[in-house]
Formats: structure tokens, sequence, C-alpha cells
């Protein structure tokens, strides 16, 4: 294997993030998440429906958390979307190689959520083909306006040199 793992990256390991809230995630951002994703629960979209479950609100579908931009105040992309991103050196491709939620509670349409990123690990792998590439395992925490976590997504996902990914 190669020496991908240089000082450089090794050097953001543990490296932090902080997206604080924007504003309250409304009612109407959940109900047009529970449409998007074609969700029909009612207590998504009628608050009676949602305290007749016990909840105090409609809730929101429980990915809702995790695909919100509203802690992030960066600019979008050219697809519309605020990701986060960590600042890898030139000349590696991120691939997402999956993602562990967990879900504490359900989010509420008065939440203002915040989100920290941490880089917890990456290591050099092999790829199957035996070339070297890059495993990286980063934990978010989404948290509510009291420092509450709402949910944590640990997402593991693959750095290849560019000439891997040719």
């Amino acid at each position: 294997m190669s020496d991908l793992l240089s000082e450089e990256i090794r050097a953001m390991i543990g490296a932090e993030r902080f997206y604080p809230a924007q504003e309250e995630v409304s009612a109407v951002a959940i109900r047009y998440f529970a449409i998007a994703v074609g969700d029909t629960d009612p207590v998504y979209v009628d608050d009676a429906a949602a305290m007749a479950q016990g909840y105090p609100s409609r809730i929101a579908p429980p990915t809702f958390v995790v695909e919100t931009g509203q802690y992030a105040g960066n600019t979008p992309n050219d697809n519309g979307y605020v990701p986060h991103e960590w600042d890898w050196p030139e000349g590696f491709r991120t691939i997402r190689g999956g993602q562990d939620y967990t879900f504490t509670r359900p989010v509420l349409p008065s939440d203002r959520i915040s989100v920290r990123y941490r880089l917890e690990s990456v290591e050099e792998k092999s790829s199957r083909d035996g070339r070297g590439q890059l495993l990286a395992i980063s934990m978010a925490e989404y948290v509510d306006a009291a420092g509450a976590i709402i949910a944590t997504n640990r997402e593991l996902f693959f750095l290849q040199p560019m000439e891997i990914a040719a």
C-alpha cells in the first residue's frame, strides 16, 4: 500500500465543526419534508393527530433531522444543497460507505437544531483491486437549543485517490 495517510490528514483526526441553528424548524418545513419523502402519516402534518399519539405537537419524520439545512449558514452548492464537508487535500474523491443513525426523540416545529461534526478516525485500507484508499469515520450530533442530543449519525466514507476513481 502507498502512504496516503499523510501528516496533514492525520492532523485532521479529532477536528470538530459546529453549525448553530439559524431559526426554529417550523411546521411548514416538516410538512414539506413529509410530502417530499412520500410519508403520509398524519402525525407529520396534523397537530391533533400527533397529540392523540402523545406528542406535544406534530413531529418530523426521523430523517428530517439529518437532512435539514437549518443549521447550515453556508452557501448552497450547484444542486441547492448546503453540505458539510471536511477540507481534504486535493486529489481525493469521497464515496459514502454507510451511515448509522440513532434517533433520541422526534423533532418538533419549535426546535432549533444545531449540529457538531467530529472526524473520529482515518485509516489506510486496500481497495478491492489492492490499491490504497482511506477509510474515514465521522460523527454528527444533532442537538436542540438546550444542548440535548436529538439524533446522531456515524458516517463511514472512503477517500480514493483520483487515479483509482478514473
